[in-house]
């Protein structure tokens, strides 16, 4: 097994998916969601420069410099063979690719019935961790996401190291509000940045607005499991985060599902990613 750095706090980018799944088992009670002080020293470690690194101006610059979408031209199944050039660096220990570990999500919204825009959802959701392969750090790729700009959540794990974070000390970012308007709606707040936020830059022209809050807002944890940050939110975002919250189960607990058989279902989703995007995208 690797062991985690400075530049590589987690183990793999899953240790954090397994962390998240482990605060919100099924049964858990309350107070233990708030329990962190089992948690490895790679994923402290990983929150302590999530939480000190994401700023305003961090979070406004690297919209700003992957919104642009020129970093590649690629199909949807070519981004998910993309995505599983991460396994042999960043998890020895699994013999599972990404690919299955996307197509077990998606597999296991297929098998409740839900519409087809969904189970394709469930299948790119994580794509937007290819940001890896672009050098972007741990921290700035997977994480519980939150606004920047305003005043952290007490719901935020490991809220304590936003200490270190330069935006402390900036008091017109420590209101309630910060530099938005009360119910301004998600979609005018910079969220710390990360895959989601760089996926739904991606893909928000061909799908329909539930998976796309799905996409953004799948590691906004704060809000869609705590109730936080409401006073940001619009009765449309409510209603949106309906979604969030139907699809989450399956982020967290689909990875206990059996092996899936790419080769057999592969023909499915070439044929599902035809229905709703191109042949290539702009990444």
């Amino acid at each position: 097994m690797t062991t985690p750095t400075a530049e590589n706090p987690l183990r793999s980018l899953e240790e954090w998916d397994d962390f998240v799944g482990s605060r919100y088992a099924p049964g858990k009670a309350n107070e233990q969601f708030r329990n962190y002080e089992t948690a490895d020293a790679g994923v402290r470690e990983f929150y302590r420069q999530n939480h000190a690194f994401q700023t305003l101006d961090f979070a406004r610059a690297k919209k700003a410099e992957y919104g642009a979408l020129r970093k590649r031209r690629m199909g949807i199944w070519q981004a998910a063979e993309f995505l599983n050039t991460l396994v042999d660096e960043s998890d020895p220990d699994t013999d599972l690719s990404q690919l299955e570990h996307l197509l077990q999500t998606s597999e296991a919204i297929r098998a409740e019935g839900h519409p087809r825009w969904m189970v394709l959802t469930g299948f790119i959701h994580d794509l937007g961790k290819i940001l890896c392969l672009f050098d972007e750090p741990q921290w700035a790729v997977v994480g519980d996401t939150f606004p920047v700009g305003c005043a952290w959540s007490d719901q935020i794990v490991f809220h304590d190291f936003f200490a270190a974070n330069p935006d402390a000390k900036v008091p017109g970012y420590q209101t309630l509000h910060g530099v938005y308007e009360p119910h301004c709606g998600l979609d005018q707040v910079t969220m710390s940045w990360g895959h989601d936020e760089y996926l739904y830059g991606a893909v928000k022209d061909y799908l329909p607005e539930p998976a796309l809050y799905m996409i953004r807002y799948h590691s906004f944890y704060p809000a869609h499991r705590h109730g936080a940050y409401r006073h940001l939110m619009t009765p449309h975002d409510e209603k949106m985060f309906e979604s969030v919250v139907k699809f989450n189960p399956f982020d967290l607990y689909s990875k206990g599902a059996g092996r899936p058989d790419v080769k057999a279902v592969k023909p499915y989703y070439e044929d599902l990613i035809a229905e709703f995007f191109p042949a290539e995208l702009q990444w």
